[in-house]
């Protein structure tokens, strides 16, 4: 099981990223490597966000269209507790400067049992993580 973080999609999607051809690599090797590939409603809504900024509306909302008609990806939702716990590893973890997105994924994460990571942010690995 992994848990497939923002950096992973942008750079899958956006050619001139530093991660783009370590991305497709890893793209390619899931299936393979991992039956069950989550990620969350949140981790898309930044995706989204980030590929609309980067390169345009339309592209961002094809991309959109792709990740929830895959199929491949089971989309973890958090629940009212669950976003006041990120909440609470936000407040603890000040001095990091978390995103909101990145401790709802950690509280996910953890709730559901997911070790591993793709993606390219260290704060994963720092809160224990084992980086894909």
């Amino acid at each position: 099981m992994i848990f497939i973080d923002t950096g992973a999609f942008i750079a899958r999607y956006i050619a001139d990223d530093q991660y783009h051809e370590k991305a497709l690599e890893g793209w390619d090797k899931l299936p393979k490597d991992f039956k069950f590939v989550y990620t969350s409603n949140f981790v898309i809504d930044e995706t989204i966000t980030l590929l609309a900024r980067k390169t345009s509306v339309d592209f961002a909302v094809n991309k959109a269209s792709i990740i929830y008609q895959s199929g491949f990806l089971k989309i973890l939702r958090p629940i009212e507790d669950d976003e006041k716990k990120a909440i609470a590893v936000m407040t603890k973890y000040l001095d990091q400067k978390l995103s909101y997105t990145d401790c709802i994924s950690f509280v996910l994460m953890k709730k559901n049992n997911l070790k591993t990571y793709f993606g390219y942010d260290s704060h994963f690995s720092t809160f224990g993580f084992e980086k894909y």
